[in-house]
């Protein structure tokens, strides 16, 4: 497991949710709409979008595509446990993830641009020497951080 803890798009969060889960099936005209979220509603790998407001609009299998209205939250787990991340926003469509990521969701936020190889080769290095110094505490940005 690595530590997440980066600022990111809401967009980008979003294609790393959608890969993880419903790339397969999830129909064109929802992929391609930003305000349509995958949802989970199981007691197994939960997702669940906080929004002002939110409506279902279709449902396969055991996910529901919500178009949400100013997204606040995103929670997710993978259906193994071994994922669990949360995404917070800061303002507008932007906002932090942060949790724990298995290596398998380490390719989906590389491949949805929420994080870089660099960020994860930065992170193994902290915690290699970390384990021979004590604890770990690192944080970086995404690669889309905007300037300030």
């Amino acid at each position: 497991m690595v530590k997440i803890d980066v600022e990111t798009s809401l967009d980008r969060f979003r294609e790393f949710i959608v890969l993880s889960t419903c790339r397969s099936f999830i129909p064109d005209e929802l992929y391609m709409d930003k305000d349509v979220f995958p949802e989970r509603e199981t007691a197994i790998g939960p997702i669940y979008v906080e929004a002002e407001d939110k409506v279902t609009i279709k449902k396969i299998g055991e996910i529901s595509f919500v178009k949400a209205v100013n997204v606040l939250g995103v929670i997710y787990e993978s259906k193994s446990g071994n994922t669990k991340l949360r995404w917070r926003q800061i303002r507008d469509r932007y906002g932090k993830v942060s949790g724990e990521a298995s290596g398998n969701s380490i390719v989906n936020l590389i491949t949805a641009g929420v994080i870089n190889r660099s960020y994860i080769e930065k992170v193994l290095n902290v915690e290699k020497s970390s384990s021979e110094n004590g604890s770990l505490s690192f944080n970086d940005t995404g690669p889309d951080k905007p300037q300030r």
